[in-house]
């Protein structure tokens, strides 16, 4: 466009040059000339061929007119293109939230709207050089914008569009009581004899990464996928290793999506079982894990359709399959061996259906779901699992939310149920003789939110587990993998989070714990926890 408007330039300075000098040459022939021929009159050829001179010029004076509208014109449009591009490089890369307040401006230099002179003159030179000038800085301005970008850009090897995000966060905690976790406490365990009943600390463990990719269509739908790590991988056996935390594989799913249907496969939180309560005191396991949350991230495969109707309400159907986890520890750190429930050699199976009425956050949804699995512990030892489930996320007003879930079922500790026990043996689980029962289990949770401005909220919220006791006493002396003793456990919190900026948390949590053992000894606990976070 730059040489476009050169070449102009130049071409519309001979055109002026040709006019300016064309009448001085005109009467300097005819004043040399003038005695011999004062008397003489003008031929009638040469006032034909001036004529004709005369109507050439005008021709080419009209394209360059022209030229001029439609170089005005091109330079308009090129500059709304850099406005366009610039924006949807702005959206691209910005998070959620910030996008108005930190996408590039172009420069505003409104484009003049074609117009065509009819009696002046083209511009002069000098106003050529300014707007050509203009129009360079404004490349420039625009071309430092995208670099910028660009070096913000995180680059696939399959070129398509990667963001990186996740959360930088850091927990001050104190402890009153002995509990299973010192940073994350799920349980109330009965203290040692060596020792003390309370502990302070401070962790930055539970700060997450992840990266999200958006692929091509394929069949008609959106390809995309994200993966998130943390540091809640365990330890470093080495002097102050509790700092030299490991990283581990929190979730990572990959999405078909239709106009109205997913396709979701990956590991994450049970697709029955979508919610949790509001903690950033609990991230590396979600709040109330062993206290009514079904939440084991599992690798598993579904089919989600929504379907409208009416105004304002849509039911949502979910299927699919999961991985068969029954609760076992792995048997070895390097080597996979089959669990009880993939020993059945069927995987478990899953369903939910949701109602929802309204749009947005606001949207009031209600859902019920289903879980079925085959456990084999060897020995003709086998046992069904199953279980019913229901949550609810309902909108009260505009600053209040009520939510939570419910369940009931048989051989869940898989899910999270029960402290990870799926069933209780009569004797060792590695002696075939020992007979099992599966362990029936009842529990959940529920959460009251209180909006009170867009940058505050608080959180109140219960949770429990409870076994059945007569699965617990049906043999004498049981043995389970996990906690084998645990009769009830109860989770109750209250939370403040402050959001100063979208990208910037404070929050203050004070929780509580109640579990009661089978010999029924009541222990309690409390955690006082400060999170401060930088979600990047």
């Amino acid at each position: 466009m730059v040489r476009e408007i050169l070449a102009f330039r130049w071409t519309t300075g001979i055109a002026v040059l040709t006019l300016f000098l064309m009448p001085r040459a005109v009467t300097a022939q005819a004043t040399g000339s003038a005695a011999p021929v004062a008397q003489a009159t003008i031929p009638e050829d040469s006032i034909r061929a001036l004529a004709e001179e005369i109507k050439e010029l005008s021709a080419t004076i009209d394209e360059l007119r022209a030229e001029v509208a439609r170089s005005r014109q091109e330079t308009g449009e090129l500059r709304a293109e850099f406005r366009s591009a610039m924006e949807k490089l702005s959206a691209a890369n910005t998070p959620a939230g910030e996008a108005s307040k930190s996408a590039p401006q172009a420069p505003e230099v409104p484009a003049a709207p074609p117009q065509v002179p009819t009696a002046s003159p083209s511009p002069s030179a000098a106003s050529q050089d300014a707007r050509i000038s203009r129009l360079e800085e404004d490349q420039q301005l625009l071309q430092a914008k995208v670099d910028e970008q660009h070096q913000t850009k995180v680059e696939s090897v399959s070129k398509y569009r990667v963001k990186l995000g996740g959360i930088a966060l850091v927990n001050l905690f104190g402890n009153s009581g002995t509990v299973d976790n010192q940073d994350v406490p799920n349980l109330a365990l009965q203290p040692g004899t060596v020792t003390t009943t309370g502990s302070v600390g401070a962790t930055v463990r539970q700060s997450e990464i992840g990266l999200e990719a958006y692929g091509p269509s394929f069949a008609g739908a959106q390809a995309s996928a994200n993966v998130n790590f943390d540091f809640m991988g365990g330890f470093s056996n080495v002097s102050n290793g509790v700092t030299d935390t490991l990283v581990r594989l929190r979730t990572a799913t990959v999405r078909l999506d239709w106009a109205h249907t997913s396709l979701v496969g990956g590991q994450e939180a049970p697709f029955f079982s979508p919610l949790s309560p509001t903690s950033f005191a609990s991230l590396g396991y979600p709040a109330f894990a062993d206290a009514g949350n079904l939440w084991t991230w599992t690798p598993q495969i579904h089919i989600e359709h929504q379907l409208s109707i009416s105004e304002g309400n849509s039911i949502g159907i979910q299927g699919g399959v999961l991985d068969p986890l029954s609760g076992e520890a792995p048997s070895s750190q390097y080597y996979r061996t089959p669990t009880a429930g993939e020993q059945s050699r069927i995987p478990a199976a899953g369903s939910r259906l949701e109602w929802t009425h309204g749009n947005g956050d606001r949207a009031l949804k209600v859902g019920v779901g289903s879980y079925y699995s085959r456990q084999n512990y060897g020995a003709g030892r086998t046992m069904d699992a199953w279980a019913g489930m229901a949550d609810w996320d309902i909108p009260l007003g505009a600053r209040f939310a009520l939510s939570g879930e419910f369940y009931r079922g048989r051989g869940l500790g898989g899910l999270g149920a029960a402290q990870g026990r799926s069933v209780l043996f009569s004797g060792p689980v590695s002696v075939p003789t020992s007979s099992l029962i599966g362990l029936n289990t009842v529990g959940g949770w529920t959460q009251l939110k209180f909006k009170a401005t867009e940058k505050i909220e608080f959180n109140a919220a219960f949770g429990e587990d409870n076994p059945f006791a007569r699965d617990l006493y049906y043999f004498p002396y049981p043995s389970s993998y996990g906690y084998t003793n645990i009769a009830k456990n109860q989770n109750s919190l209250f939370n403040m989070i402050f959001r100063p900026r979208s990208d910037l948390l404070f929050a203050l949590e004070y929780r509580y714990l109640y579990t009661i053992q089978t010999t029924d000894l009541k222990n309690n606990a409390g955690q006082l926890n400060l999170s401060m976070g930088f979600l990047f």
